[in-house]
């Protein structure tokens, strides 16, 4: 096979690390942001933050066309004036990253060598953190401590014991120990009961019925009503799962004003008692927007304490000299150069979220002033059209970004539905349906629960034609059990 050269021209559009940088921080909540100007201001001498009494945004510090302005810096030696950087009006992030750049992206991923210190202040206890806790205020031998870890280590984050005794039987069997070859299912059952007496109640329980008991004998302030309670779930558990109130009532000797009494009793217990101690890290949220009603008008405020206040130093600018190709120079100016364009990029940040969070009030005033109910379908694409942006940067601008309003605090992702049918033929939110489904049920006789037909039937009624299907998930996804589930007796 010959090998020949060819000469070709080709149009390849490619991304500076500047508009990568500038399309990173769109995407960043306002605590991954906080993070990444932290990290460039440990890293660039040339950026520092803005004193509280500093006059001016943060893009006006570096002038329009990317030129210090007059009086924000000091005034360096004349033979000394600081070069203008290029720096475009508008920065080109208004584009899909796929369409450009095809490497992997990193939304304000932190670097696991900063964040040790931070782990350690941010420790939560886990669930068998705190049952060990507890094991070590117990006095056992070594062989019953053995048992009780292993224990420890079977009880999912429900709060039960995922592990049969024989299985605890087999493990403890393979141990190098030689106390434990004579171990048996009464000896692990001894432990186990020690363990069910731990914080909080209900916990190591084998299964519902198991929890529901140990959670009833650590409630004495019940008085009158345990002993029939315990019975209840005891001896008639098949009957209360299945609803049967009128054997129970039968059973227990109790009228249905009694009856209600023990059932709430039942309610009010709690399912899965291993949810009570926390798992993961508490998530801080930050209103990146405001949303106020002044003079009857809905007015939308980029919240200040999320939006970095950052500026040029003034004292290390005064150093790059124009034209000195040294290293030291070169340094001075690479620096000068990334601090503006960061500055740039925090203020274009700031416009575009004020530019969205505003055509999303516009278009969900109605929400605002009623509620749910009163939601408009909306999709990206409505928003990318308004503002005239590509619906990739809608996407990303409105992701972990949220609005501080009236009736509490909001993703912005939170304000886009699908739409729904309606016979007036404009359409309603699936967020406004659901709020109706709730309130239907709200409203429901709990001996006669809503079923998802009627529901169906109930809001197509007033003009909403959802099918029976959509409304059970709807009804799903807002965590309302079915009607067979929600049946009461009052």
């Amino acid at each position: 096979m010959k090998q020949t050269l060819q000469l070709g021209l080709r149009q390849q559009l490619t991304m500076t690390p500047q508009l990568q940088q500038a399309i990173r921080l769109l995407a960043l909540s306002s605590l991954e942001l906080e993070t990444a100007v932290q990290d460039l201001l440990d890293s660039n001498y040339m950026l520092e933050r803005a004193e509280e009494g500093d006059e001016g945004a943060p893009s006006e510090q570096l002038g329009r066309n990317g030129e210090e302005p007059s009086g924000s810096l000091a005034e360096p030696p004349l033979e000394t004036t600081v070069e203008p950087v290029d720096i475009p009006k508008e920065l080109a992030v208004d584009t899909a990253w796929e369409d450009i750049y095809d490497g992997p992206t990193a939304h304000g991923a932190p670097d696991p060598s900063t964040t040790e210190f931070e782990s350690r202040q941010t420790r939560v206890e886990t669930l068998r953190d705190h049952l060990i806790d507890q094991l070590e205020l117990i006095e056992f031998n070594p062989v019953d401590r053995l048992i009780a870890e292993v224990l420890i280590d079977g009880i999912d984050d429900d709060g039960y014991l995922s592990m049969a005794l024989d299985e605890v039987v087999e493990l403890l069997f393979d141990e190098d120990h030689e106390d434990l070859r004579d171990v048996g299912l009464p000896e692990i059952e001894a432990v186990l009961k020690q363990i069910q007496n731990f914080e909080p109640a209900g916990i190591a329980a084998r299964n519902l019925q198991e929890c529901l008991l140990l959670q009833l004998r650590q409630q004495p302030e019940l008085h009158i009503l345990q002993p029939l309670a315990l019975r209840l779930v005891r001896d008639y558990f098949h009957h209360l799962e299945n609803r049967d109130y009128a054997r129970l009532q039968r059973q227990l000797d109790v009228d249905e004003a009694g009856l209600n009494d023990l059932l709430g009793v039942i309610q009010g217990l709690h399912p899965k008692p291993g949810r009570f101690v926390a798992d993961k890290a508490p998530e801080y949220v930050i209103p990146d927007v405001i949303v106020t009603k002044v003079n009857g008008q809905w007015i939308v405020e980029l919240n200040p304490d999320a939006v970095p206040k950052l500026r040029v130093n003034s004292l290390y600018a005064s150093y790059v000299r124009p034209g000195d190709k040294s290293n030291d120079n070169e340094s001075l100016k690479k620096h000068l150069t990334e601090a503006q364009w960061f500055i740039k990029s925090l203020s274009q940040r700031s416009d575009t979220l004020r530019k969205v969070a505003t055509c999303i009030v516009e278009r969900q005033h109605a929400f605002l002033d009623e509620g749910e109910v009163a939601m408009k379908p909306m999709v990206l694409h409505d928003v990318a059209n308004e503002v005239s942006m590509h619906e990739s940067t809608i996407s990303r601008v409105t992701t972990q970004k949220y609005m501080h309003t009236p009736r509490g605090l909001f993703e912005l992702k939170y304000f886009f539905s699908s739409q729904v049918a309606t016979d007036n033929g404009e359409g309603a939110s699936s967020t406004a349906i659901k709020a109706r489904i709730r309130k239907l049920i709200d409203e429901e006789t709990p001996r006669k629960p809503l079923s998802d037909n009627k529901l169906a039937a109930a809001l197509s009624a007033e003009g909403f034609n959802v099918a029976r299907r959509t409304v059970a998930k709807y009804r799903e996804s807002i965590n309302i059990p079915s009607s067979s589930e929600r049946k009461r007796l009052s």
